[in-house]
């Protein structure tokens, strides 16, 4: 990777390349982005706000990942976690595993998320039952299962807001 040298613009927020940016260097600065948005401490209030970083993320993959954002009791970042790769068209993902991880960074509260690579982020009817599975496992160890978010190409979709969670 190329090192870019930005300019501070006078408008708040631009900058200004010295040498020309490829698509490969804004995506990878957009994924650096996002991890930063998803660092430690940050608190997160909606599913909206991280929808954004979580599609700089994942969205481009072309083989599915299953992830975890653990939270603290007032919902601040603890750690974002890539757990399970998978393929084209699903990963395996064990409960085991998730409670294992929840229990070592002491999460309070978890947000499920996976990507779909053909693009469309509707969850499937195994996408509705993996949900409950985990959040039956997390709720066993006194870890709130928030969200269940499924990131495409085209948005992200929350299961809590479909009334899924």
């Amino acid at each position: 990777m190329r090192l870019h040298k930005l300019k501070a613009c006078e408008a708040t927020g631009t900058y200004l390349a010295e040498s020309p940016l490829t698509e490969t260097d804004i995506l990878l600065m957009a994924r650096q982005l996002a991890t930063l948005r998803l660092r430690r401490g940050r608190a997160l209030t909606s599913p909206q706000e991280v929808f954004s970083h979580l599609q700089a993320l994942l969205a481009d993959y072309e083989h599915e990942v299953f992830a975890l954002l653990m939270l603290d009791s007032c919902h601040r970042v603890i750690a974002f976690q890539e757990m399970f790769r998978g393929t084209l068209d699903g990963a395996s993902v064990y409960p085991r595993e998730v409670v294992k991880i929840a229990l070592k960074y002491n999460a309070a509260a978890m947000v499920l998320v996976h990507n779909h690579p053909s693009g469309n982020p509707d969850p499937s009817q195994a996408d509705r039952i993996l949900t409950k599975k985990l959040q039956e496992a997390l709720n066993l160890v006194g870890v709130r299962t928030l969200d269940h978010i499924v990131v495409g190409r085209e948005g992200c979709v929350s299961l809590a807001e479909q009334g899924y969670l």
